[in-house]
């Protein structure tokens, strides 16, 4: 199921909505969207709470600009600033012949699991913040009480620390493997990668997570894509996902096993 076909079908889904007027990259002073003081949740401490199921754009395209029903929408720069060989290298990636490795069930990576079209459960504590990824039941954990390792050891999902920039959470990871991709597309990246996303609660519904990518092996400078989450209805809950489970794309051939790296 995990497959990048099975993903361009799922983009078509039609995503739970939620009124609203005005920009929600943009809200104007105001208006039914400002941002009100003392208007956002906060937890014991005062900080604001991110707890909750959301809801967010599928972002098979970080370059892009999409608007995904009236509250969720992403924002990306256009074309991405790659350094000659990476352009040269995406020009000519295709996912069918060359193996996507989403389709062997192997790990999406951290960005493209926040790319995916299923829900994400965010559990805030004083010291973590951990992020419960509906597609393949995958999680990830950015630690507020201690910094990055002097020697990261290469993963997956990378590591990740976080801070508290007034109302802002800026969370920083690196010590990427360099093994996944960004995106569907196949926007690639190195194990030089390194990621600051800054997660504002924008109101009782709404929160915006602001990426930005800097990796020098692949791109020439740095870009951002943002996006706008919605706090699904109380009581949800995010479902069991089991790739490895008749992913009759890969089985059957239809999706080549990457090469190994």
């Amino acid at each position: 199921m995990s497959t990048t076909s099975a993903l361009l079908i799922l983009s078509a889904i039609a995503f739970p909505v939620l009124a609203q007027t005005g920009d929600p990259l943009a809200p104007k002073p105001g208006s039914a969207t400002a941002v009100l003081s003392g208007s956002i949740p906060r937890t014991a401490d005062g900080k604001p709470d991110f707890s909750g199921v959301w809801d967010h754009p599928y972002v098979p395209d970080m370059a892009r600009t999409t608007k995904n029903g009236p509250l969720m929408s992403q924002e990306g720069p256009g074309n991405l600033p790659f350094t000659p060989a990476a352009q040269a290298a995406f020009d000519k990636y295709d996912p069918h012949t060359d193996g996507d490795y989403t389709g062997a069930c192997l790990p999406f990576g951290y960005l493209r699991s926040f790319n995916a079209p299923y829900p994400i459960e965010i559990l805030q504590t004083p010291k973590k913040i951990a992020f419960l990824f509906e597609q393949n039941t995958w999680f990830h954990i950015a630690a507020l009480d201690r910094d990055h390792p002097k020697d990261v050891y290469p993963t997956w999902f990378g590591d990740s620390v976080a801070k508290w920039d007034g109302d802002t959470l800026v969370i920083d990871t690196i010590g990427f493997n360099g093994k996944t991709r960004l995106d569907t597309v196949g926007h690639p990246h190195s194990d030089a990668m390194h990621v600051v996303q800054r997660l504002t609660r924008l109101d009782t519904q709404r929160l915006r997570m602001e990426i930005t990518v800097e990796d020098p092996k692949t791109y020439r400078e740095p870009w951002k894509n943002t996006r706008i989450f919605a706090l699904m209805k109380p009581g949800s809950e995010l479902m069991e996902y089991s790739c490895e489970e008749n992913n009759r794309d890969f089985t059957q051939g239809h999706i080549k096993r990457p090469a190994e790296q």
